[in-house]
């Protein structure tokens, strides 16, 4: 069965129209074979479908957050039943292995029951109050329609990081997905109507998807009627949405650039450190915000470590990622093929010894792009290696100290994510203290990519501020409200402020 075929089956099954898989005027390509396997058509009506959202949300927040939250519940065990099929077209739309695919649903199942329980527990605060007969409390409201803006590489689980958040929180949710991966977007999308169908009560257009290029994404950002963006993608993205943002005084949270860097200790257990900078540097072909694209490795373990690495490097298994076995599947696309190559030339020029990198042709596919994952042995820090290349690219530094080492992890303009490998407690806590480490995500023998729901996702400096997921960022989908009750019969001002009249 050809791809095409294979994703209309899916489409299908999933709830999709097949109706709306051709005749557009927007290609969908599958990264796996250069294929197009769908041609949608964009979405043209933007504001009006905004405007529909905010009249969803005018109804969801008066329902108690504990019923919002069985529409999670509920949505949450019917991924659970597709999530195979689900899996599979993340894998056929995006590249990614099938254990990646299938793990990217399980993180939108996983969302769902952290929301879930989160609808019984959205907790304010009561306050002492310096005047008697006071009560001062703090509580939390719906914000409004919550904008997400998704990229490529997570097609479906940043979705799910906002969405099961937001609509917990009494929101509605108008979804962006990339252009480079709608499928999936309305594959999930038509589940959720379903599931919304079963439960009962929900408002039409509570969830919406908007298919289109960045155009959808502006209207998304510059209406009035959308209190809060979340925006996946580049620095760059970032740099063009957060002024426009600002300028209406509406929230943002951004997910932007990530140039991850692990430290690996003289004490470190090598077994551990060479599968967990494997993972990070290799997985998902490298485009994951999360990716690992700078090594820091102590001067005695240099020469061994990177030459086990080097062989692990050449001989991970590149290919289809339907196949059982593949861990590295193919580049989006033929730009992100280019962009790798080009940030080669100028490791090669400024003398480093590059190990991989070389396209792995497959002449039935000659419109797919697949890649040997490049190590690449740098003599400095240079503003190539300061600069993030979304691809299968690692660049290796040694350093002698452990001052040194913390110096070049922090030397780069992103901030998302960090790991050390080492057995040495002292490394390891000051790694994480204040001193240590200035991303958002810092870890200590394992990896820089695969961060849990449960904890707060996302980072520093340009990688924008924002956090996703766990913890307590619900908070950015509501509005606080503090509120003094006064029961007694008078009324005393704060700060013993006297005011008679009369």
């Amino acid at each position: 069965m050809g791809i095409q075929q294979e994703v209309q089956d899916l489409l299908l099954r999933l709830g999709v129209n097949a109706g709306t898989l051709a005749g557009g005027a927007l290609p969908v390509q599958s990264p796996i074979t250069g294929e197009i396997i769908a041609n949608l058509q964009p979405t043209t009506a933007a504001a009006e479908a905004i405007a529909e959202a905010h009249e969803a949300f005018l109804a969801w927040r008066t329902v108690p957050a504990p019923k919002r939250g069985e529409l999670i519940r509920q949505f949450g065990e019917d991924l659970r039943a597709e999530r195979e099929t689900l899996g599979r077209l993340v894998t056929l739309e995006a590249g990614k292995i099938l254990s990646e695919g299938v793990g990217e649903v399980q993180e939108m199942i996983d969302i769902c029951t952290f929301a879930a329980g989160l609808s019984r527990q959205l907790t304010g605060l009561t306050l002492p109050s310096e005047r008697p007969r006071h009560r001062m409390m703090e509580t939390w409201h719906p914000l409004g329609v919550t904008g997400v803006i998704s990229a490529f590489n997570f097609p479906v689980a940043v979705w799910s990081w906002n969405a099961a958040l937001a609509l917990v929180c009494g929101n509605s949710v108008v979804w962006k997905p990339s252009e480079k991966t709608p499928l999936t977007a309305l594959a999930t999308q038509a589940m959720f109507e379903r599931t919304a169908a079963k439960v009962g009560g929900v408002p039409a257009k509570l969830s919406t998807v908007l298919v289109g290029d960045a155009a959808i994404g502006q209207a998304l950002v510059d209406s009035p009627l959308v209190p809060i963006v979340s925006a996946t993608g580049s620095t760059a993205m970032g740099r063009a949405v957060s002024p426009r943002l600002a300028q209406r005084f509406a929230r943002a949270i951004l997910e932007l650039g990530g140039n991850n860097a692990a430290i690996v200790c003289p004490s470190a257990d090598i077994e551990i450190a060479l599968r967990g900078v494997a993972f990070a540097a290799m997985g998902t072909a490298g485009q994951r915000c999360t990716t690992l694209r700078r090594l820091i490795v102590h001067d005695t373990i240099y020469d061994e470590f990177v030459w086990r690495l080097q062989r692990v490097f050449g001989s991970v298994r590149v290919g289809d990622p339907r196949d059982t076995g593949t861990l590295v599947g193919p580049l989006i696309d033929g730009r992100a093929f280019a962009t790798m190559q080009r940030a080669l030339a100028e490791a090669r020029a400024e003398g480093a010894t590059i190990h991989g990198g070389e396209r792995i042709e497959r002449s039935a596919w000659p419109e797919a792009f697949y890649v040997r994952p490049a190590l690449v042995e740098m003599k400095e820090q240079s503003e190539l290696v300061r600069r993030e290349t979304f691809a299968p690219i690692l660049y290796v530094l040694r350093y002698k100290t452990l001052d040194e080492a913390i110096v070049l992890h922090n030397a780069v303009p992103q901030g998302l994510s960090s790991s050390i490998f080492t057995n040495d407690m002292r490394e390891a806590e000051r790694f994480l203290s204040t001193e240590g480490s200035d991303c958002g995500i810092a870890n200590v023998n394992i990896g820089t990519s695969g961060a849990e729901i449960g904890g707060a996702f996302g980072g520093e400096k340009e990688t924008g501020g924002g956090r996703e997921s766990g913890s307590d960022a619900w908070k950015q989908y509501m509005r606080r409200a503090t509120n003094t009750i006064n029961y007694g019969s008078d009324l005393p001002l704060a700060q013993g402020v006297v005011f008679e009249i009369g």
